[in-house]
């Protein structure tokens, strides 16, 4: 089977065509994307054919568990399938049937016209309700503040769903300096959390800069995540704490964040190529 090795800003994706293919995907997604063992990545995607959309998305986390959606991930979709010839996109626009809902990402071609660069996703509006994320608490949206238990200390999150549910807590410190590989992984099984959840840690060094570090559901921690980026600027948007637009630094590199309260985020990126390989059957 081959494959394509992307990653954008250090999230890192293995890519297949898989038109006409019938594989066991978490499996797969298990034993290539293990680090040691395998190719090493964070995810598998796989690019299918779509009734709706130029390409259909499906993405298997790390440990074969299916997400979603990906804001990093769908960047790396949209560069991969359009230089395979597998979709074609609508002047820049390529449209992407998720599991999330229909997504359109803006491509951003090289200077040297060797390609796509980078993109811009329209991430569509955030879900705020408890139902929507799902957080198994009754309140009213947006849930800015809730405490939850973990261990001896209460950490209190913001709830975001970007089609996939984060919960954001925001700090005073670095980021470096937060226990994320221990606090991450009680968060993510939460009893509140039906369907588990992402967790960022996150900074608000001014209106215009975050840094942030998340502990990816089925992942662990990543080097960037871009849904999480998105829930971070809504939630710190929602605290009147940053502008309309936003950069978020994460450990892999630079996102760029734009929501003026309502309406679509949209998330901008860089998408890099990796290598080209072949994965045994």
């Amino acid at each position: 089977m081959r494959f394509a090795k992307y990653h954008g800003a250090g999230n890192d994706f293995i890519l297949v065509d898989g038109r006409g293919a019938e594989r066991d995907w978490p499996a797969l997604a298990r034993a290539i994307c293990q680090r040691n063992l395998g190719a090493g990545a964070d995810g598998l995607i796989v690019a299918l054919p779509s009734q709706t959309a130029a390409a259909r998305l499906r993405l298997f986390n790390a440990d074969g568990s299916e997400a979603e959606m990906s804001g990093n991930g769908v960047r790396c979709f949209a560069r991969f399938v359009v230089e395979e010839g597998i979709a074609q996109p609508e002047g820049d626009d390529l449209h992407v049937e998720t599991a999330a809902g229909p997504i359109v990402v803006r491509l951003r071609r090289r200077p040297d016209g060797g390609g796509v660069g980078g993109a811009t996703v329209d991430m569509g509006p955030p879900r705020l309700a408890p139902r929507d994320i799902p957080v198994a608490v009754e309140a009213a949206p947006p849930i800015l503040d809730l405490a939850l238990l973990v261990d001896d200390a209460v950490y209190s999150v913001s709830c975001v769903s970007m089609g996939n549910p984060h919960a954001v807590h925001f700090v005073q410190t670095p980021v470096a300096d937060f226990p994320l590989r221990e606090v991450g992984p009680r968060v993510e099984h939460h009893p509140l959390f039906p369907a588990r959840v992402n967790f960022e840690v996150a900074r608000v060094l001014d209106r215009g800069h975050v840094e942030s570090r998340t502990w990816e559901r089925g992942v662990g921690e990543t080097q960037a995540c871009g849904t999480g980026a998105c829930a971070i600027m809504v939630a710190a948007r929602l605290r009147g704490l940053v502008d309309d637009e936003v950069e978020v630094r994460e450990p892999g590199g630079v996102l760029t964040l734009r929501w003026p309260g309502e309406g679509s985020v949209f998330l901008s990126g860089p998408v890099e190529f990796v290598y080209r390989g072949e994965w045994p059957d």
